[in-house]
């Protein structure tokens, strides 16, 4: 399966935030080392993605976990 997460639109959404990805690892309560797995396959439940959103206040996540 295709990573279709946009890892530089995530990471500067953890940064505005000011999180660091084992704090929002922490948030959304899965291990930073699930969290990095996650990022590198861009394999999101929909769960997690609503928690991430929630954290960082991402309104519209289908244009990070969901990008071409």
């Amino acid at each position: 399966m295709e990573n279709m997460l946009d890892v530089n639109a995530f990471k500067a959404a953890l940064t505005k935030k000011g999180y660091t990805q084992a704090q929002l690892a922490e948030k959304i309560g899965i291990s930073s080392r699930t969290l990095t797995n996650r990022i590198k396959t861009g394999d999101f439940g929909s769960v997690e993605i609503k928690k991430i959103s929630e954290v960082l206040e991402i309104s519209n996540p289908m244009s990070i976990f969901f990008a071409n």
